[in-house]
C-alpha cells in the first residue's frame, strides 16, 4: 500500500515538472508510505510515490523502470502477481525483482491495456510510457483505491488524495464544488468523476484514463471502461453447489490476501457473520500465531464486544481490542475528516480510524475485513426493505403485507418501523414506482436529502432538488433493465455507498490515515463475478439476508453468531458532541460565524439545529435526519478548515531514496 502522484505538463510549452512540488505531494500523502519516497522526472512528466513496505521489501522500490522504458507508480497489490509473472516468463520476460510492482511493467509491455483485466488486486496506478510518450492512470473494479486528477493551466496533477493535488499545484483554487455537495447530501458520497471540489476529478471505478502526446496538437485524453458490474444471475447449480463454490472461491481469496505479503497480517473481527467467516479462513491460511482486532463501544446500543470476544475465543487468536466513548469519537473527528476530505453524514469513520491506530500500534501493517460481503450477497436491510416494499406494491390496499416492515431495523433505538402508523405512511410513499431502478434506494435518498435544508441559497440553487439522483439515473447501463430487481439495488448500491462511502471514507482513508493497508475478500474477482451468478434467492431468501453465506458459515463459524439478529456497524452520532467536557471546537463549528465564512450552510438553520441538539439529542425529538445534520456540518466545516481555508499536510520529505532525475535529458 502507497500513495501516489505526479505532474505532466499537457501544454508542451514547459518548464518540466517541478521538483519542489512533486516533494510537496511526497509530504502530502506521507501517512499512505512512511517507510520511503521516490521521485521520478523528465521533461514531460513527474511521478512521485510513498511506499509502505508489504511485498518485496527490499528491491520494491518506486517508481519503478519497466524493461522498454516505462515508469510506474502503483498504489494497491495485484493479488495473482505470482501467476502472472509466470505467464509473462513463458513468454520470454525476465524479472529482477519479487514484486507485483515488476509484473504491472512487464503486463503493460505484453497485454497493454488488456492487462487490467488480468488483475485480481486493489490498485491505482501511474503508468508512463515514455517511448510512446503516453500516460496511464487505472483503477481497480469497485474502487478500493483512489486515484484524483485535475487539469488547469497546461498542466495535469493527479494523486492519490485531494491534498497531494492541491500540494502539487498551489495556484489551483480551494473551493468546495455545489454539485458535489448536493451528491454527498443526497448519496453519502459523490459519485465519481465529480467530487467536492471545483476543478478536481476521480477516476472512475472500473476505468482507464490514457493521455497520448500527439506532438504540436498537445495530448488527446480517452476513458474507457475495463469493466463494469454485471448480473448474469446464470448459475445453474443447487444452493448446496453454490455454497460449496462460495466456500471455494472465498477460501482462495483470503488465502492469497493473507499469504502474499512478506508481513504479518492480522484480521478485522466485529463480531458479525462476514468478519468471523474472513477471520476463520485467515487463520486457516496462515495455521497460527493470528491476531485480530475488534472495536468496541462504551454505549451498549453499539457494542458488540460478546459476539467478537466468542468468535476469538473459537478461534484461539490474540485479540486486542479498543472500547471507544462518545469523548473518544468527538476528538477522533478532526483527524478523521481531513482524511476523509468530504463531508461525512455519520460519525461511524471516526471509530475506524481509532481502530486502525490500535492495529498500527501493535506492529500489524495489513489487515483482511469483511467489508463487500453486504453488497455481493446481498446483506443490507435495504434491500430487504425494497422487498417488503415491492411486495406490498403488488397489492397496496393489503393491511397484512406492510407489516412486515415490523421485521426491519430491530437494533436500532430510534428504529423507523417502531411506530406502525408513520411507517407505513413513510415506506408507502412512491409505491407505485416499484418497478423503477431506484426505488429501493429511494428511502434513503430522500431522507439524507433532508439534510439539505440547511444549505445556503447559493449553494442550494445551484441544482433542482432531485437533479442529483435524475444524473445518476441517466448514466445507468441499458442492460440493468435486464437485471432483477435485487440486482438493480445491488448494482447501484456498489456505484454509490460502496466504492464513495465504505471503501473511501471509511475504508481506505482510515487505515491509510495510520499507514495500513486493509484487504477485502469478498471483493475478490472471482468471489464478485460468482455471487453475480447466483439466483436472487441463494442470496435474499425471503427476508433471511446473505442466505448463503450463512450456509457457508455453518462449517466455521459458532452458530451463537450465525444465528444472532443482524446488527450493522454504527456509532453515537450527535450525542458525541453535546456532552459537557465536548471540545471547544465543537460550538465553534456550530456557530453561525463558522457557517458564514464557510459558506455552505445557513447560519442561522445552523444555530437553530444545535441549540436543539444540545437541547434535545438524547430524545425521540431529535431525528436521526437531525443527527446526520449535526454531523454534516461539523464534518464540512472541518473539511473546510483543513483543506479549503488552509491546507494542513506533512512538511517535504528530506531523504528521497528513488531519484530519479532525466530533465535535461534527450527525450
Amino acid at each position: 500500500m502507497c500513495g501516489i502522484a505526479g505532474i505532466v505538463d499537457l501544454a508542451g510549452a514547459g518548464p518540466a515538472p517541478d521538483r519542489d512540488a512533486l516533494r510537496r505531494q511526497l509530504g502530502a500523502l506521507h501517512h499512505r508510505g512512511p517507510d520511503e519516497v521516490g521521485l521520478y522526472r523528465d521533461r514531460h512528466v513527474g511521478l512521485a510515490h510513498t511506499r509502505l513496505s508489504i511485498v518485496d521489501l527490499a528491491t520494491g522500490q518506486q517508481p519503478m523502470a519497466g524493461p522498454r522504458g516505462s515508469w510506474l507508480a502503483f498504489n494497491g497489490e495485484i493479488f495473482n502477481f505470482i501467476e502472472l509473472r509466470d505467464e509473462l516468463i513463458a513468454l520470454g520476460h525476465a524479472f529482477r525483482t519479487r514484486s507485483d510492482t515488476e509484473v504491472i511493467l512487464h503486463a503493460w509491455d505484453a497485454w497493454g491495456e488488456g492487462a487490467f483485466d488480468r488483475f485480481n488486486g486493489q490498485w491505482a496506478i501511474a503508468l508512463w510510457d515514455a517511448p510512446r510518450r503516453r500516460l496511464v492512470l487505472s483503477r481497480d473494479r469497485v474502487g478500493v483505491r483512489p486515484l484524483y486528477y485535475s487539469e488547469a493551466g497546461g498542466r495535469l496533477v493527479f494523486g492519490s488524495e485531494v491534498k497531494a493535488i492541491f500540494a502539487g499545484a498551489p495556484e489551483l483554487p480551494r473551493r468546495f464544488d455545489a454539485a458535489g455537495l448536493d451528491e454527498t447530501f443526497t448519496f453519502w458520497t459523490v459519485v465519481p468523476p465529480r467530487t467536492v471540489f471545483e476543478g478536481v476529478r476521480e477516476l472512475e471505478p472500473g476505468h482507464v484514463r490514457v493521455y497520448d502526446e500527439v506532438g504540436t496538437a498537445g495530448w488527446k485524453v480517452r476513458d474507457e471502461a475495463y469493466w463494469r458490474p454485471d448480473y448474469p444471475g446464470d448459475f445453474t447449480g443447487s444452493l448446496a453447489e453454490a455454497t460449496e463454490a462460495v466456500q471455494a472461491a472465498l477460501h482462495k481469496a483470503t488465502a492469497l490476501r493473507m499469504l502474499r505479503a512478506d508481513v504479518d497480517v492480522g484480521s478485522y473481527l466485529s463480531g458479525g457473520l462476514d468478519s468471523s467467516i474472513i477471520a476463520a479462513l485467515g487463520l486457516a491460511a496462515k495455521g497460527r500465531g493470528f491476531h485480530t482486532f475488534s472495536l468496541r463501544f462504551e454505549d451498549a446500543e453499539y457494542d458488540e464486544g460478546e459476539f467478537q470476544k466468542a468468535m476469538s475465543a473459537h478461534l484461539g487468536t490474540t485479540h486486542h481490542e479498543i472500547v471507544v466513548s462518545r469523548a473518544d469519537i468527538a476528538n477522533a473527528l478532526p483527524d478523521t475528516c481531513r482524511h476523509a476530505e468530504r463531508p461525512i453524514l455519520r460519525t461511524a469513520p471516526a471509530p475506524m480510524f481509532l481502530l486502525s491506530r490500535l492495529v498500527r500500534d501493535h506492529g500489524i501493517k495489513v489487515v483482511l475485513t469483511g467489508e463487500g460481503a453486504d453488497e455481493m450477497f446481498a446483506g443490507y436491510d435495504i434491500f430487504r426493505e425494497a422487498a417488503v416494499r415491492r411486495f406490498w406494491a403488488r397489492a397496496p390496499k393489503s393491511e397484512a403485507r406492510p407489516r412486515l416492515l415490523d421485521k426491519l431495523y430491530p437494533y436500532m433505538a430510534r428504529s423507523p418501523v417502531a411506530q406502525r402508523k408513520m411507517a407505513q405512511a413513510f415506506f408507502g410513499r412512491g409505491l407505485e414506482r416499484w418497478r423503477e431502478p431506484g426505488f429501493g434506494h429511494d428511502t434513503r435518498w430522500k431522507t439524507t436529502a433532508a439534510v439539505k435544508r440547511l444549505l445556503a441559497a447559493s449553494v442550494r440553487d445551484v441544482r433542482s432538488p432531485d437533479q442529483a439522483i435524475a444524473e445518476l439515473m441517466a448514466t445507468l447501463p441499458p442492460e440493468l433493465s435486464g437485471w432483477s430487481y435485487l440486482a438493480q439495488d445491488q448494482y447501484l448500491e456498489v456505484r454509490t455507498l460502496m466504492s464513495g462511502y465504505l471503501l473511501s471514507a471509511q475504508g481506505d482513508r482510515m487505515l491509510m490515515g495510520n499507514s495500513v493497508e486493509g484487504r477485502f475478500p469478498f471483493l475478490d474477482r472471482e468471489v464478485m463475478a460468482l455471487a453475480a451468478r447466483l439466483p436472487d434467492s441463494y442470496k435474499l431468501r425471503g427476508l433471511d439476508e446473505k442466505h448463503v453465506l450463512k450456509r457457508v458459515g455453518e462449517r466455521c463459524v459458532p452458530e451463537a453468531i450465525r444465528k444472532r439478529p443482524k446488527q450493522p456497524y454504527r456509532a453515537p452520532d450527535a450525542l458525541a458532541f453535546v456532552g459537557d467536557g465536548r471540545p471547544g471546537w465543537v460550538d465553534e463549528l456550530m456557530s453561525g460565524r463558522e457557517a458564514a465564512a464557510a459558506g455552505v450552510f445557513e447560519p442561522a438553520a445552523v444555530e437553530t439545529l444545535w441549540e436543539k441538539c444540545k437541547a434535545k439529542a438524547d430524545s425521540p425529538q431529535f431525528s436521526n435526519t437531525d443527527n446526520m445534520a449535526v454531523v454534516a456540518v461539523l464534518s464540512t466545516h472541518w473539511v473546510w478548515r483543513t483543506l479549503v481555508k488552509e491546507l494542513v499536510v506533512d512538511p517535504p520529505p528530506t531523504v528521497i531514496r528513488t531519484d530519479v532525475d532525466h530533465v535535461g535529458a534527450a527525450g
